[in-house]
């Protein structure tokens, strides 16, 4: 019997005495439809061994946890949480009086009774930190994503997307009316290319992560914009890896690459490096954000972000203007583990970044290599498809400031132990 059949027979035990023997039998047939179906699916999983399983974690987010069914600390090093800021005490301490304040959620949408005036702080707070003339905040980036493209662009227009652009952007292009054209993953000459192509558009919008989450690399930022400006085509930045801790300040790719203001539309989310929460937010224009608030759909039918995750992540935007040494934290703490990693004889992906992709290549060993990690107290996730391309599974490091160089030693020792006991290296 193969782990999936294993697994339902077990919470079959658990789940069966839910379902009255009414239910039961008027919707038998279907289910046992849905059974076979989704018990194939899943046999297929496992048998390509990209079963992805859940850890539980039983302590707050932070470098050291613990997780069910073991009462040792391990040390976590696959988190967003790039600054540390998740369990800040400052953070916590302002959901929890913005919970006493004002309640645990609005129970309704924005423009109906769902806007509280920490909601325009914070949207308030985001455009300065930024320098954009507005912002509008969402459930998550992936709402962002998804009610963007699907409100800007119209048949007339045109969207231009890398390759390798997160799943959320391409979710949101594909629900869109516009032409939809990609370009080769950071390449100019093919980007210039469908410039070319699509100069008739009415609008155009260049769409491209920051930061690529998977591989850690940054976007050729300066070099887009300077294309964008030659054929007058809008540029959008997905800054969900990147805001908050990269740059001098924490402002992002932009500040990264030195082309401050001269992207036109920021997507970004709350739910990382700016508190690990949740919320999500588009930053650009007033005229964008002012038609957003009409028509972008995730907007107008989701529920209000819960005042305490709307407070927590305003107080993270006062820590991060106020003192960026965090950031610089991140940035020593990110050279020290690259260079040892590297030093090691691993292949590493990605440049000057807390994301390290560990390249294994085989999703069974990327698997195996987490587990064995996790023996030796270190929390670490085995990727492959269809998270990334088949044949490019890898163990996706991330650094945190919140790490000491001690753990990071710790943690490189144990990869340097596994990879030997394996034939990585």
């Amino acid at each position: 019997m193969i782990p999936y059949q294993n697994i339902m027979k077990n919470s079959s035990r658990v789940l069966a005495p839910l379902f009255n023997q009414t239910s039961r039998r008027y919707a038998s047939t279907a289910l046992a439809s849905l059974d076979n179906i989704m018990g194939e699916v899943m046999d297929s999983i496992y048998e390509a061994g990209t079963f992805k399983p859940e850890r539980i974690i039983t302590t707050r987010q932070a470098a050291e946890i613990q997780v069910a069914g073991s009462s040792k600390k391990i040390l976590n090093f696959c988190a967003n949480n790039y600054l540390g800021l998740s369990s800040h005490p400052e953070v916590v301490e302002a959901s929890k009086a913005a919970l006493d304040k004002y309640g645990a959620g609005l129970s309704s949408v924005r423009f109906i009774c769902g806007t509280q005036d920490i909601h325009k702080e914070l949207e308030e707070k985001i455009s300065r930190f930024h320098g954009r003339e507005d912002t509008i905040i969402y459930a998550s980036c992936f709402d962002a994503n998804a009610g963007l493209f699907e409100s800007l662009l119209t048949p007339e227009d045109a969207a231009i997307s890398d390759e390798l652009n997160h799943a959320s952007i391409i979710d949101g292009i594909r629900l869109c009316k516009a032409e939809r054209h990609r370009f080769k993953h950071m390449d100019m000459k093919d980007l210039e290319r469908v410039l070319q192509e699509t100069q008739k558009c009415r609008m155009r919008v260049v769409a491209t992560d920051g930061v690529f989450s998977m591989d850690g690399d940054v976007a050729p930022l300066k070099e887009i914009v300077e294309l964008c400006d030659q054929y007058k085509a809008l540029v959008f930045i997905d800054e969900c890896h990147a805001t908050g801790f990269v740059g001098e300040t924490g402002r992002g790719t932009e500040e990264f690459t030195g082309v401050d203001g001269r992207v036109h539309i920021i997507n970004s989310t709350l739910g990382k490096a700016l508190g690990g929460a949740a919320g999500g937010y588009t930053c650009g224009p007033k005229s964008l954000t002012d038609m957003l608030r009409q028509k972008s759909r995730p907007y107008l039918f989701s529920n209000s972000l819960p005042p305490p995750v709307v407070a927590g992540a305003s107080k993270v935007f006062d820590l991060i203007m106020r003192d960026n040494s965090l950031v610089s934290k991140v940035a020593e703490n990110t050279k020290h583990f690259r260079t040892r990693i590297e030093e090691a004889g691993f292949t590493i992906w990605g440049k000057d970044h807390p994301i390290v992709p560990i390249m294994l290549d085989d999703a069974s060993l990327a698997g195996r290599f987490a587990e064995e990690m996790l023996s030796k107290d270190i929390y670490v996730i085995g990727f492959s498809y269809p998270v990334v391309p088949k044949g490019k599974a890898r163990i996706r490091v991330q650094v945190s400031a919140a790490h000491t160089p001690a753990e990071i030693d710790k943690c490189v020792d144990a990869f340097i132990d596994i990879g030997k006991k394996l034939k990585v290296i």
